[in-house]
């Protein structure tokens, strides 16, 4: 090559290499007034709240002061009166100890799967029951506002235990007890024993006729119940005063009410044990009848006992768990929270049994005095004979063991008379087999066996305070479970609502504090919650499985705990849950439609129960409570799939309360696939909180370019 090319060639290369230079400067520049640009844009996101994502507004939604008031929120929530009062009553129909192996097995196949699902959802999506569902899959929205329904049923009738609990409570601080003795009724002539209490027992009189003062039928209103309707009021009052502030009010008496149970319950179990008769009880409890096992009716009511245990479909669990941080394990929640639930309904069990095996104890030795007073009547009537009866049997202080040997021989000298002497086996085993559940355990079979303890005023203190305390824990999540959907969605001041909906319950909640108001609390516990809870769970576990997903949901899990989840639940939430729950679904119509609907009246001539039809409007009501609670589900289904609503139109639900402005916001009905979890292209899809995307949306296309 010539040498002047060489030096043509070394000048074009200088220019090149300047020009790249040139062109580098200009990029750098460019890329500084981008970085600038961008620092402009994320200073502006930091002073403007208002155009945050739905994945970044954590700090505008109310949270958990710490996992502790998290965890005693859901164990609160979760364990209720049932643990108490249905619980061991199951435990012993079904097979006493063979009882909790079905049980366990349905706690992992049914409810830790669905109790961790629908942590999962509230805690990611951050919303109540309407808002989750209705991100899912808006033609599913319903399932939200269908589970707001059947809260407010069992909010109108739960509060009113929680209200007869706070009468017994006033009324322990007597010395004897109330409901101790039968009262003396007094006439111009003599002094005798009320008939009614003397034909069934004083603490069975005090509760039906001192506490309700029940009618002889539902159709028979009797006017209102001053006594209870004060108590009404003023269990509603406490609700609505720990309620006002949301889990700011809720969340600081958690750890009293959520707590104080355990209390009492390890206080009840120590003082029992050291009572005669209490390991007769525990034994008989836990003796374990196998055969029942096979029995489908007794998986029936394991499974029913475990769905409402957890509180599944209330909406509850997802409005606490809404109130998370997205990165909290609401895996170990669910399981913590399922067995503490279960280890409950044993510990509850225990003292129950235990408390009942003192009282059959106390009854059975108050037979045999009395049985053996017939003995030695009969003896000196001539119709027994001394030498049958062993030498060593005395009558003034006899025991259990010689009482039964003396029944065995008169049994087998007199076998032909035998009935006409009316003598008793006296056997404790007959006392504990008379099962008892509900109400009559709490309000009749438990305070009979607290007067004879020693201090007994005390224990009933105690044990009433324990009910209250439990029923308010179910009840914070319960209306939690309706106004925060009712607040994410329509946004309206969570002070009022609260107010308004306390105010409204107990207006409604009238009806049960008739004189036959009892029966309506009976009906409304049979027919407002058991098929609609049912239906809205199976609607649950279709709508993240098939409709969203499950597949995706599970990579969103991944996302969001940082870890994949066992792919058991993979197996739970697609094939058995759902197999499982319209089986469970099946069994529960089927056993309505084979029991006939009606209730236990207190006949007040007899002084005891008989089983009554509901009337014609009885019956009429029972269906359209099972047809309210579920008819949101359809409603919505139409008016979504048939778009009779614009919800572009400037409703409710597409406007969004800030910091004293309104901002309008765009409402995405077709939201099933976006993605619950993926936070790092959050800009991409809808976001939960419908939010505006503004200045972020223009940096990532910015980024793009």
């Amino acid at each position: 090559m010539p040498k002047n090319s060489k030096v043509v060639k070394r000048e074009l290369d200088d220019e090149v290499i300047e020009s790249v230079k040139d062109l580098l400067s200009n990029e750098d520049s460019a890329d500084d007034a981008f970085k600038k640009s961008e620092l402009i844009v994320d200073v502006q996101e930091e002073k403007d709240t208002d155009v945050e994502e739905g994945s970044e507004v954590e700090d505008e939604r109310p949270a958990w002061n710490n996992k502790l008031q998290y965890i005693l929120a859901q164990v609160g929530f979760s364990v209720g009166l049932g643990n108490v009062w249905r619980f061991p009553y199951l435990c012993q129909k079904n097979g006493g100890g063979a009882y909790l192996l079905p049980y366990l097995i349905l706690l992992l196949v049914i409810g830790i799967p669905l109790f961790f699902l629908e942590l999962s959802v509230g805690q990611r999506i951050r919303r109540g029951s309407i808002g989750v569902w209705n991100y899912i899959s808006p033609k599913l929205g319903g399932i939200g506002f269908a589970s707001c329904v059947v809260c407010f049923f069992v909010a109108l009738y739960y509060n009113v235990i929680i209200g007869w609990s706070l009468f017994y409570f006033s009324q322990s601080f007597q010395q004897p007890l109330p409901w101790d003795q039968c009262p003396l009724v007094k006439n111009a002539s003599h002094t005798f024993v009320e008939p009614e209490c003397e034909k069934s027992s004083a603490t069975t009189y005090y509760w039906y006729r001192e506490a309700l003062n029940i009618s002889n039928s539902i159709s028979e209103s009797g006017g209102l119940n001053w006594k209870m309707t004060i108590c009404l009021l003023a269990a509603w009052v406490v609700v609505c005063l720990a309620m006002i502030k949301g889990i700011q009010s809720s969340g600081k008496i958690m750890y009293f009410s959520s707590l104080f149970p355990y209390v009492v319950l390890l206080c009840f179990l120590i003082r029992a044990l050291l009572l005669n008769g209490s390991t007769d009880g525990i034994r008989h409890m836990f003796t374990p009848k196998l055969e029942m096992m096979l029995e489908p009716k007794v998986w029936r009511e394991a499974a029913t006992q475990v769905f409402f245990a957890l509180g599944l479909g209330f909406g509850g669990v997802i409005a606490f768990s809404s109130y998370n941080k997205r990165d909290n394990n609401c895996h170990f929640d669910a399981v913590l929270v399922s067995f503490i639930n279960f280890f409950t309904s044993v510990l509850a069990t225990l003292v129950v049994f235990a408390v009942l095996g003192f009282k059959a104890s106390v009854i059975n030795e108050k037979c045999i005095a009395e049985n053996s007073e017939m003995i030695i009547k009969f003896l000196k009537m001539g119709n027994l004979s001394h030498d049958i009866i062993p030498h060593h049997i005395n009558f003034s202080a006899v025991t259990a063991e010689d009482y039964h040997l003396v029944y065995d021989i008169v049994q087998k000298v007199k076998e032909g008379e035998f009935p006409a002497l009316h003598l008793n086996s006296c056997q404790i085993e007959d006392e504990l087999n008379k099962a008892v559940q509900g109400t009559g355990l709490a309000f009749i079979a438990f305070t009979e066996a607290m007067t004879h303890f020693p201090a007994s005023p005390f224990w009933s203190v105690m044990f009433f305070l324990m009910l209250v305390n439990l029923g308010l824990g179910s009840m914070f999540g319960t209306i939690e479970g309706i106004i925060t959907p009712i607040v994410d969605t329509f946004k309206v001041r969570k002070e009022i609502l609260t107010v308004i909906c306390c105010l409204l319950a107990f207006c409604i909640g009238l009806i049960f504090v008739q004189h036959s108001g009892n029966y309506f609390v009976t009906m409304f516990d049979d027919y407002s919650a058991t098929l609609p809870l049912l239906i809205v769970v199976i609607l649950e576990n279709i709508a993240v499985s098939f409709v969203y997903g499950i597949d995706k949901f599970i990579e969103d899990l991944k996302d969001m705990l940082g870890f994949a989840p066992n792919r058991y639940y993979y197996y739970m939430w697609k094939y058995i849950s759902p197999l499982m729950l319209l089986s469970l679904l099946i069994a529960s119509v089927v056993n309505m439609g084979l029991s006939p609907p009606g209730y236990n009246a207190w006949i007040e001539d007899k002084a005891s129960e008989e089983f009554l039809s509901y009337p014609t409007w009885g019956m009429v009501v029972c269906i359209s409570l099972m047809v309210l609670a579920i008819l949101p589900v359809p409603v919505v289904f139409v008016i979504r799939r048939c778009n009779l609503i614009d919800d572009s139109s400037g409703n409710l639900a597409s406007v969004t309360y800030k910091r004293g402005r309104v901002l309008k916001e765009p409402v995405n009905l077709e939201g099933d696939d976006a993605s619950l979890i993926h936070g790092k292209i959050s800009s991409e899809m809808s976001s939960p909180n419908f939010g505006t995307m503004g200045m972020k949306t223009m940096k990532r296309r910015t980024s793009e370019i």
